[in-house]
């Protein structure tokens, strides 16, 4: 119970797994379970049993890196599935390239899961994206399963989790209506408040209902910030701006501050004593000792918990941010941008997104930014724009040289972008004078790497560091295959993608 075997994030310790206590913050007891729930979703899949969508999903969800630190909802979880768990030491005890890309599909999964997660919370049937699930589960728990028989199951992942993306695409827009360009101020008005974190839109909309007219501001923290361009959420008067940055900083920038913080999916670090009083978890998120709120969705403890607190008595913070350049936003200036493109205002686009995390070796992303030549483009989503969203590095021709397209979970916006560029000038995706530089942490990551390999979208850089789970020879696949690349330094990059 002392030790666990865990490399599924991008901060795994020495850079290769984590063996005494997650560097996330998770203990062995926890990676055990977690370990445990995955191995009993492999055994019912191996044996076709149809496990419900909504349980399927938040099963595999809850074990995502920085989700569910609750052993007893982990407990309740695997109770449900009350199958004869799959040992995944099987899985690490497989020849090296097995496990590999085992492995890989089965981060892929989760990320898959995730998405889909989201569009099944909206109403939105997600049958085709569980078949599949259910199918790459069970070809992990079979023995005679090599590389030739994963790979196929590997590039199908990237094509369910296009399809998951399009489908939460569809389900956000659908019910929240079309984002567009928002600037959000940083400043935090006085008076109550409550910071909500994660990607859940519709746990932020029944927050805002239940905390209309009560005297509580709502604020959105991380991945949350892009819920402003969206006009059924921006219509509320209690949504006021943006609290904090990236996931990681939480717990400095929630220390001390007079609120209460709701966190609605991944991104969950283990809360301090300084505001473990102050926190709540929903859906799949859970931490011991913290108040959850159900399925009932009733968020009355933490607007209770709010007003206690009464937040501060005078402004603080300050400056904006920009969002909400998805796809239709940046589609209804196509011909603008195509214009500016054929003219030479724009020479190259750079999609530079992803998730943050704490490693000094990201900074590469602002510095790689800055170095930006001014007739460039940068398209970004994911937390890990908080590393440059702040900068101003001017536009062309009205069009911001920074374009801001959303969560992670808005990768379809960057895909549609980029393939509706490709149309209009009669060429491939590989074609355009468009770079992709990213940055990983976890399997939503591994996931969205996965559909732009199914798309077939080559000589990706990818950061800060490769994934412990890849091996030589699978590593030496994709990038023959599809040219990825590690980053380097800004300056020699640049360079090569500039063609200098």
């Amino acid at each position: 119970m002392d030790k666990m075997f865990c490399m599924q994030c991008e901060q795994t310790a020495g850079g290769q797994a984590c063996t005494n206590a997650g560097v996330c913050g998770k203990t062995a007891a926890t990676a055990k379970l977690q370990d445990e729930l995955t191995g009993a979703l492999i055994a019912a899949s191996a044996k076709g049993i149809q496990l419900p969508d909504e349980l399927l999903l938040e099963s595999l969800f809850a074990t995502l890196t920085n989700v569910n630190f609750d052993d007893r909802a982990l407990e309740s979880l695997i109770s449900k599935i009350a199958q004869p768990f799959y040992n995944l030491s099987e899985l690490r005890d497989a020849d090296e390239d097995t496990r590999s890309m085992k492995t890989l599909l089965l981060l892929g999964v989760r990320g898959v899961a995730a998405y889909a997660y989201h569009a099944l919370a909206l109403g939105y049937g997600v049958e085709e994206i569980t078949q599949f699930i259910r199918k790459a589960l069970s070809a992990i728990g079979e023995e005679a399963y090599g590389l030739q028989e994963l790979l196929p199951l590997v590039m199908e992942c990237g094509r369910a989790n296009l399809a998951a993306l399009e489908l939460l695409d569809r389900a956000n827009t659908e019910t929240f209506g079309i984002p567009s360009p928002t600037s959000v101020s940083c400043s935090i008005e006085p008076g109550p408040f409550i910071v909500v974190s994660g990607h859940d839109l519709g746990d932020l909309k029944l927050l805002l209902e239940q905390s209309e007219g009560k005297g509580v501001n709502i604020y959105t923290h991380g991945e949350m910030l892009p819920a402003h361009a969206y006009p059924e959420l921006k219509k509320y008067s209690n949504l006021k701006g943006h609290f904090g940055t990236a996931w990681q900083n939480q717990q400095s920038e929630f220390s001390g501050a007079p609120a209460a913080f709701l966190f609605t999916t991944n991104c969950l670090m283990p809360p301090r004593a300084s505001y473990f009083e102050q926190a709540f978890t929903t859906a799949a998120v859970g931490y011991a000792g913290l108040v959850h709120i159900g399925k009932d969705k009733d968020f009355s403890p933490v607007i209770s918990k709010a007003l206690e607190l009464g937040g501060y008595s005078e402004t603080k913070g300050g400056g904006e941010l920009t969002t909400g350049f998805g796809h239709n936003a940046v589609l209804s200036i196509a011909d603008t941008v195509i214009d500016a493109v054929k003219s030479g205002a724009i020479k190259h686009f750079f999609l530079v997104g992803g998730c943050d995390g704490a490693k000094a070796e990201r900074s590469y992303y602002t510095d790689f930014v800055q170095q930006t030549p001014s007739d460039t483009v940068v398209l970004t989503l994911g937390c890990g724009k908080y590393r440059f969203n702040s900068l101003d590095i001017g536009s062309i021709g009205g069009i911001p040289r920074i374009l801001d397209m959303g969560q992670c979970n808005d990768a379809y916006s960057a895909l549609q972008v980029a393939l509706a560029l490709a149309e209009a000038f009669g060429c491939g995706v590989n074609d355009l004078p468009l770079t992709l530089v990213l940055s990983w942490f976890e399997q939503k990551a591994v996931s969205i790497l996965l559909s732009l390999l199914y798309l077939g979208i080559k000589n990706i850089r990818l950061g800060p560091s490769l994934p412990a789970f890849i091996s030589e020879n699978v590593l030496s696949y994709l990038v023959e295959s599809f040219g990825i690349k590690p980053i380097t330094s800004p300056e020699a990059d640049l360079a090569e993608m500039l063609g200098k």
